[in-house]
């Protein structure tokens, strides 16, 4: 390469960066909030409480927002599966933002969505339900091992339901 090509691609390195458009700054760290092992655990213990009430032995796990799992608990009648299940539940309701009772209709397959259903740890059946403290997501809960996502679904709502006056605090 010649010195003069050089130097006017320099130049035009150069003069590329002064017109381009300014960045706007952006924060460099983000601040977050996260559930407490404490809470996760008082959650979960209440979710297999309520499942107890209702006859059924199921596995709950409580994932921290990033979908990592806290607790696990599994009564000792679950089904072998169960401890696993209750964590693709609860890591696909962080995930998705969404529980997974809503989720399971909305990916049938005869649904433009249904496709969410292949993503690998991703398992759209009734009993995960992300947890929310001052509108964001600070976990996620999933049960495995009632008779049906809905009978999953609602000892997930009672072990956050057990917690809730912690959470609104939180904010």
């Amino acid at each position: 390469m010649t010195m003069n090509r050089y130097k006017m691609m320099i130049l035009a390195a150069l003069l590329g960066s002064q017109l381009a458009p300014p960045v706007l700054a952006q924060d460099e760290l983000v601040k977050f909030q996260s559930l407490s092992p404490d809470v996760a655990l008082e959650m979960a213990q209440a979710a297999l409480k309520s499942c107890r009430a209702e006859g059924f032995q199921v596995a709950v796990a409580v994932v921290d927002r990033m979908g990592v799992a806290q607790v696990v608990l599994r009564d000792r009648f679950a089904g072998p599966h169960t401890p696993d299940t209750s964590v693709r539940k609860a890591w696909t309701a962080v995930s998705f933002r969404a529980d997974t009772l809503l989720l399971a209709e909305r990916t049938g397959p005869e649904s433009p969505q249904s496709g969410a259903r292949f993503i690998e740890n991703v398992l759209m059946i009734g009993g995960g339900i992300p947890v929310l403290a001052s509108g964001s997501i600070v976990a996620g809960i999933g049960i495995s091992g009632a008779p049906s996502g809905e009978a999953d679904h609602a000892c997930a709502q009672a072990g956050i339901d057990a917690v809730a006056a912690k959470l609104e605090l939180a904010g």
